[in-house]
């Protein structure tokens, strides 16, 4: 997945934040009324670099190297960067030195201050970069896991109104009479293939309203499902119909989110008008690699006819959506429509 910022709003609103305390802070405990010119002078240095510090952190750090679970490069790049922000603006020599003063008065005997005076001084000073730093992070992370929690509820919420409009798509009396109708038939005519028919209608009913729950399935049950999905829809013509399937089930084990594949299927059987035997033609081929599925759905599209599902169904849009949700930044989804033919193409990262 790919690890984004919550957005540039959310940085601005945290650089404004920080930079606005740690100019009021050191004003108001240390009594900056009484020289507010220079206290406004130096807590402008301050929050400038505090500015870098979160805009640093939340632009880059925190995508880059939290996100992807790199806890101890973020950890480290953090440190670094505070480092040498400090050294930066407290250095002898920069324009804003004199600002930065305010504090640091000389002694009266003007010798050099002790190791440990000196080593409590960069500790007092770098606490508004590291406070910034952690805190920026905190309500960043924070905000980042409210984002996902949403979109876990909206997949889940998403992921039952597919299945109910699966179910009153597949599940209907349409489909369902049509296909006992055909297997009556076959009975009737004694026909040896009756019982396979029935069986592949009882496992088609049993994956939608069982298997097809989990977040993921193996890919075997998947390519059982679109067979049978495919051979119960070829029963419709007893004079057979001009479909292509090839379905590469070398790699079973496979673990994918079930019915993605078969509105695609559906769309193709609806507009390709198959049972013309001249005209008419569907190509459904499905690849597999180590951490990888393609699938590929080509029909004929007779004159005047439209492809994009209208009507039944969950609908292409709605698949699109699907995909975005359960595996954004790792699927690639092309629908190409021509005169005579509409296509699709989808490749799936498995995660």
């Amino acid at each position: 997945m790919k690890n984004e910022p919550i957005g540039k709003k959310s940085t601005w609103i945290q650089i404004i934040f920080w930079g606005v305390i740690w100019l009021l802070i050191p004003f108001l405990l240390a009594g900056g009324w009484e020289n507010w010119s220079r206290f406004l002078l130096r807590g402008l240095v301050i929050g400038i670099g505090v500015g870098i510090v979160v805009f640093l952190n939340l632009e880059v750090l925190v995508p880059r190297l939290f996100l992807p679970k790199k806890i101890g490069w973020y950890v480290v790049a953090g440190l670094v960067l505070v480092v040498v922000l400090l050294v930066l603006i407290y250095w002898d020599q920069a324009p804003w030195a004199e600002w930065l003063n305010l504090s640091d008065r000389p002694r009266a005997d003007h010798k050099p201050p002790h190791q440990v005076y000196e080593g409590f001084r960069w500790i007092s000073r770098s606490v508004p970069f590291v406070t910034a730093f952690i805190g920026s992070s905190l309500f960043e992370i924070a905000a980042y896991a409210g984002l996902k929690e949403k979109e876990t509820i909206q997949l889940q919420k998403e992921k039952l109104e597919t299945e109910l409009k699966f179910l009153k798509s597949q599940i209907n009396p349409h489909f369902l009479f049509n296909t006992l109708n055909n297997i009556y038939t076959l009975t009737v005519l004694r026909a040896e293939s009756a019982p396979e028919h029935l069986m592949r209608l009882s496992e088609i009913l049993r994956y939608m309203l069982y298997d097809c729950t989990a977040d993921r399935v193996p890919l075997k049950k998947e390519i059982d499902y679109i067979r049978n999905y495919i051979s119960l829809k070829m029963l419709k013509d007893s004079k057979g119909m001009n479909v292509s399937v090839e379905l590469d089930d070398s790699r079973p084990e496979l673990l994918i989110a079930p019915m993605l594949f078969i509105p695609f299927i559906e769309n193709a059987f609806k507009h390709s008008h198959v049972e013309d035997l001249k005209k008419g033609w569907i190509r459904i081929r499905l690849k597999t690699g180590a951490q990888w599925v393609e699938f590929e759905v080509e029909n004929s599209l007779p004159d005047g006819a439209y492809s994009k599902d209208r009507t039944g169904g969950i609908g292409l849009e709605n698949v699109k959506r699907q995909l975005e949700l359960i595996y954004p930044g790792h699927h690639s989804l092309d629908l190409g429509e021509q005169a005579d033919r509409f296509a699709v193409s989808l490749k799936i990262e498995l995660t």
